[in-house]
């Protein structure tokens, strides 16, 4: 715990680690106030994809944690700035929540329902089978196949809930197309994480609730890796991966006390 608390930069997920839905976990207002009273660099690098790091912001406003726009990233930006950086002034079809239209609108990429260059998929209410049959027959006449990223599931405070790989999977199965998916666990994101916290990543933990995308992205990043036990992920499952984080935790609130939980195994 002491080699993780002197570390200068913190990556954290969102979803399963600070919040489910609209509620704040315990111990996360604790937490912040120890990143700040330290001054430790920090980000909140999401997988969701539908609300833009303004809204966020105000989310964690609302559930009385103040933290400024400029501690959240998103995989609509890493999305779109992907996207922007491969195919300059491309357009495309979006099947995703208003954060994801956002931030490719910031990056110049334009929408189109006819004959876009790719076909991009996030999370959000907009998903339906009309859409799914619209983004099915882009794909078959060229556009390329995004994902925002490739979570199969999600927390919210009704229970496990189907992510953006659940979602494109019928769009890869009747075209026979793969996606390419952006956020963690793919280094481009990790490493733009690095970037905006200005932290080597040996220096550096990443915090999250899923061994396959959060532990994953830490791990090939060259992170410390912390597991929380607050999201989707329970200590039995750790065993059916090939890979270890090197600290679990019952969540965030245990690095502002310092204190590793005893966990006994069964």
């Amino acid at each position: 715990m002491e080699e993780l608390r002197k570390k200068s930069g913190y990556i954290c997920d969102m979803d399963g680690v600070i919040y489910h839905g609209n509620r704040l976990l315990p111990g996360v207002k604790e937490f912040v106030a120890w990143l700040y009273e330290n001054k430790k660099h920090f980000l909140f690098l999401t997988n969701s994809s539908e609300r833009s790091p303004k809204e966020l912001q105000q989310k964690l406003g609302r559930m009385g944690l103040d933290v400024s726009e400029e501690h959240f990233y998103t995989s609509a930006q890493a999305t779109a700035r992907f996207i922007s950086s491969q195919a300059p002034g491309c357009s495309a079809y979006v099947i995703g929540g208003a954060g994801l239209i956002m931030a490719l609108h910031d990056e110049g990429i334009t929408m189109n329902d006819v004959d876009p260059d790719y076909v991009v998929i996030g999370e959000g209410n907009t998903y339906n089978y009309e859409n799914i049959l619209k983004a099915v027959r882009l794909v078959m006449k060229g556009a390329k196949l995004i994902g925002t990223n490739s979570d199969l599931t999600g927390p919210s405070e009704q229970g496990i809930i189907p992510a953006c790989r659940a979602m494109i999977s019928p769009i890869e199965m009747t075209t026979g197309h793969q996606a390419y998916f952006i956020g963690k666990p793919n280094p481009l994101m990790m490493r733009t994480g690095l970037r905006i916290l200005g932290v080597h990543s040996e220096d550096a933990a990443m915090i999250g609730d899923r061994m396959d995308t959060d532990m994953v992205a830490g791990i090939e990043s060259g992170l410390d890796t912390v597991l929380v036990l607050s999201g989707v992920t329970d200590r039995n499952e750790i065993k059916k991966f090939p890979y270890r984080p090197r600290l679990v935790l019952n969540g965030v609130g245990d690095i502002a006390s310092g204190i590793v939980p005893n966990f006994s195994e069964k």
